[in-house]
């Protein structure tokens, strides 16, 4: 009897030879859509990446620049990505199949970070003073399939206008933005970002006086009222540019996504690492630090993946 059992020992283990550990899901490879290389996302994705490749045994990660959210959701939903930022409002579209997806995305949430501020960029000596000055005017309304274009399409139409019809609109990344508003072939550019967007900061500091941000807090009521509580407002303050004065805008959070079939252990130590490194993403950006465990859990509507949940419940 005890030959037959150390005989089925011997066949279980491989003839004596340690059990293979059980294999890395998708082959311990990570890959985070992000956004514009002069965004903070691409910042703090590769920030995230980073901490996920030196604390994660068996896994190696990488942040993508991508054209951000709706891209973004896209891709980790067709299994190209395996984490993803993103806008909430984009995101709460994505799971309610209505928008830019004409059916339910299989995305859960991991966490609720820093908020996006919606910039408004104007010429100063195109003399605008609300975004429905902006009508015939040449303007970028962000990357295609980005949060941004998304956003910038809803605030045009809660001021007013035809997105479409009424302003000249062009698609475009943030450093080819930048590069046209420069250059004096766009009079204004739409971007959400959080604080500072290199890219912004860069054209701003670039060339003092010439350009000016747009209030556009004054359009939330319009927007809750037909997409709900997923938009907020707040002052975009002077010293994240250096701009004389406040500037009131529509603000959004961003959600780190995953796919509903990730693993519930490795969504559980992806937000965990958040958590536990999470100084290191503080000195990648500032906005790394403007999450708490507390406020991380309030994804809704957006579910938490099960890994997640167990986290913040404390498992």
């Amino acid at each position: 009897m005890l030959a037959v059992v150390l005989a089925t020992v011997l066949v279980g283990t491989g003839c004596g030879q340690p059990a293979a550990p059980p294999r890395a899901w998708h082959d311990g490879r990570i890959f985070l859509a992000t956004g514009n290389t002069t965004g903070v996302y691409y910042q703090l994705g590769g920030g995230y990446a980073d901490v996920i490749s030196r604390h994660l045994p068996g896994y190696e990660a990488r942040a993508e620049p991508t054209g951000a959210s709706v891209d973004n959701v896209t891709r980790l939903a067709g299994g190209d990505m395996e984490v993803a930022f993103s806008l909430a409002d984009t995101a709460a579209d994505a799971v309610a199949g209505r928008g830019a997806f004409s059916r339910p995305q299989p995305v859960r949430a991991l966490a609720r970070v820093y908020r996006n501020y919606t910039h408004v960029i104007v010429r100063a000596d195109a003399r605008v003073t609300n975004l429905a000055g902006l009508r015939g005017r040449r303007v970028s309304t962000g990357s295609p399939r980005s949060g941004t274009d998304v956003i910038a399409g809803r605030l045009l139409t809660a001021a007013g206008l035809d997105p479409g019809r009424d302003v000249r609109r062009v698609t475009l990344s943030l450093p080819e933005t930048v590069n046209r508003m420069r250059a004096g072939t766009l009079d204004a550019m739409f971007f959400s970002g959080g604080l500072p967007t290199p890219g912004i900061a860069d054209l701003l500091s670039g060339q003092p006086g010439t350009f000016v941000l747009l209030p556009v807090a004054d359009l939330l009521e319009p927007l809750t009222a037909r997409y709900g509580s997923v938009y907020t407002t707040a002052e975009l303050p002077a010293q994240a540019y250096g701009t004389p004065t406040g500037t009131p805008t529509v603000t959004v959070a961003n959600l780190i996504l995953v796919n509903a079939d990730m693993p519930e252990q490795l969504a559980y130590d992806l937000t965990r690492l958040l958590f536990a490194y999470q100084s290191d993403l503080v000195g990648v950006h500032p906005e790394g630090g403007n999450f708490t465990r507390a406020t991380a859990a309030g994804t809704d509507p957006i579910p938490l993946h099960p890994g997640a949940a167990r986290f913040y419940q404390g498992g």
